[in-house]
């Protein structure tokens, strides 16, 4: 896996990744502390305000700030909202007022809903091989589980020596030198698609993504996953400190469980990728995660709940990691930035959901209900994905283009004239998934 790391550019890059995640862990728990030492008791409250503006943020910008900045050379923009986040960050020691901080974290999110998909979208041009590619999505996998993990206890070991409001500086050098290792790289400029007016380039990615089979299979997948993983992430300190009465240390050992099993499944996703195709890893993975999350509602002890997380962490990463190979797979280079925000977008819709579901019905109908209720919503998105995407999908799609002159060049760059063969990718030529 860590092979790939000789390519200069994407170990520049995967640096950059890695060092912003440490500067955004160490304002997770910087931000905690500066909530409750504005709203006490409240904190909470202030906490989950905060976390709902970022999903808004993600869903409703990422295709925007993608339309607005797809002619731009992607180095200038990654640095740009490295920059700006670093600005945001700077200002929030100096924060009074709750709404402040609801402010500074839209805008934050905001430049982040812009970051990420085009990130990401760069990392395929850099490494065009497959198997490549696919080492780099669990080395990024890797990365996230291993920040949820080194950030908490570096953030503890630093505030035995400073303020927590000086947590937010190491978020600032984090994000600057995120923007310095970006500069040090040169990227590769992806083919201009046709120009396109705002509204076309704003929506174009969610249109290429739910006309593609595979990618209607993914959102599915995408709910399925989020509904395990709100789970964990809102309810492990209610099942932990209420059902067991235990305290926080053990909250911190049940979260690093579930990225024990994460790191696990991405260590082990390349060599099971090269066997077997996304499908059944990422579909068995969401199955997973259902049957993992309903067995949560009988769970008796934490050292169940400590291997329950485990296993939920492996179908986790099983599930999700491998879905930027299926997003490369269906677009073209000029369209993967408009495809990975929409992806962006969309999976954080389904946190949306999947967030306040698991909160506020844990706290009207109590925790085994709640286990059953996110379990069906799983479970609805494993059939919907059984439903949506192909078992089996031909690598080449034979089809005609009556429409098209015979002078045309894309039938002249396939030699068989009107009827030909191809990988099938929705665009200007093909809108509609062909069938035969």
């Amino acid at each position: 896996m860590l092979a790939i790391l000789k390519n200069r550019t994407y170990r520049h890059l995967f640096s950059a990744q890695v060092i912003a995640l440490v500067g955004t862990g160490l304002m997770t728990v910087a931000l905690g502390l500066l909530a409750y030492d504005l709203a006490g008791a409240d904190a909470g409250a202030v906490l989950g305000t905060a976390l709902a503006i970022k999903m808004i943020a993600y869903v409703g910008l990422a295709p925007v700030a993608q339309a607005l900045s797809d002619r731009l050379p992607r180095r200038a923009v990654l640095v740009a909202l490295d920059l700006v986040r670093a600005s945001v960050a700077l200002f929030l020691p100096f924060v009074t007022e709750i709404w402040q901080i609801y402010l500074l974290i839209f805008v934050l999110q905001a430049a982040s809903a812009g970051f990420t998909p085009t990130f990401q979208a760069t990392i395929p041009d850099i490494l065009p091989e497959e198997e490549d590619y696919t080492r780099a999505l669990s080395l990024s996998r890797l990365a996230y589980d291993l920040e949820s993990l080194l950030s908490p206890m570096l953030a503890a070991a630093l505030l035995t020596v400073i303020d927590f409001h000086n947590l937010f500086a190491g978020t600032v050098v984090g994000f600057l030198a995120s923007a310095a290792l970006v500069i040090s790289t040169r990227l590769p400029t992806p083919t201009p698609g046709p120009r396109r007016g705002i509204w076309d380039r704003t929506t174009r990615g969610v249109r290429l993504y739910l006309a593609t089979p595979r990618l209607r299979g993914l959102l599915a997948i995408n709910l399925a996953v989020a509904a395990a993983g709100a789970m964990v992430i809102v309810n492990t300190v209610v099942i932990v400190k209420a059902r067991f009465g235990l305290g926080q240390a053990e909250v911190a050992w049940a979260l690093a469980a579930f990225g024990g099993g994460s790191m696990i499944a991405a260590f082990a996703l390349p060599r099971l990728l090269d066997k077997l195709a996304d499908r059944p890893v990422m579909i068995g993975g969401a199955a997973g995660l259902v049957i993992g999350t309903a067995v949560g509602a009988l769970v008796p002890s934490f050292s169940w709940l400590m291997a329950l997380w485990a296993l939920i962490g492996f179908g986790y990463s099983a599930a999700q990691t491998p879905s930027g190979r299926l997003l490369r797979r269906s677009a073209h280079p000029e369209d993967r930035p408009a495809l990975f925000a929409a992806q962006f977008a969309l999976s954080h819709a389904m946190w949306l959901i999947c967030y306040p579901l698991a909160g506020r019905f844990g706290a009207g109908f109590g925790l085994p209900a709640t286990f059953v209720l996110m379990s069906v919503v799983g479970l609805v998105g494993v059939v919907a994905a059984l439903r949506l995407w192909p078992k089996k999908e031909e690598v080449e799609v034979p089809h005609q283009h009556p429409d098209l002159p015979a002078d045309h060049p894309h039938l002249r760059a396939h030699a068989e004239g009107a009827g030909h063969s191809h990988p099938f990718i929705i665009d200007d030529l093909h809108p509609h998934w062909f069938r035969a």
